[in-house]
């Protein structure tokens, strides 16, 4: 899982143009992507994938795109080249990170 460097600060611009203090951690070759204290997005081999959950899966599944683990899917270029749209995106994988069930203290 590797990411081109050019492409991270690409998506990374993108984002910050519509999600305030975006911060990213380094991850397996790959960076998780991170605002509000939330873990939303994340980048592997240069393919943005955004956070879903039971409420926002079924228009990720719509659209055939990759999947990472269980919960990301992948954003298509079109939305990730179009401020409002991603902007609309970005909002609801932040909400679905919000509803994720908190892990409790000493359970990984």
């Amino acid at each position: 899982m590797a990411t081109d460097e050019s492409y991270r600060d690409f998506v990374l611009e993108q984002l910050e143009s519509v999600i305030p203090s975006i911060y990213l951690k380094k991850m397996f070759g790959g960076v998780g992507i991170y605002s509000r204290g939330l873990f939303f997005a994340l980048i592997a081999d240069n393919v943005l994938y955004f956070y879903a959950d039971d409420a926002t899966r079924a228009s990720y599944e719509e659209l055939d795109g990759e999947r990472f683990g269980k919960n990301y899917y992948e954003v298509p270029i079109g939305v990730l080249e179009d401020h409002e749209t991603l902007r609309e995106w970005a909002e609801k994988a932040l909400a679905a990170a919000e509803r994720k069930p908190k892990k409790k203290p000493g359970r990984g």
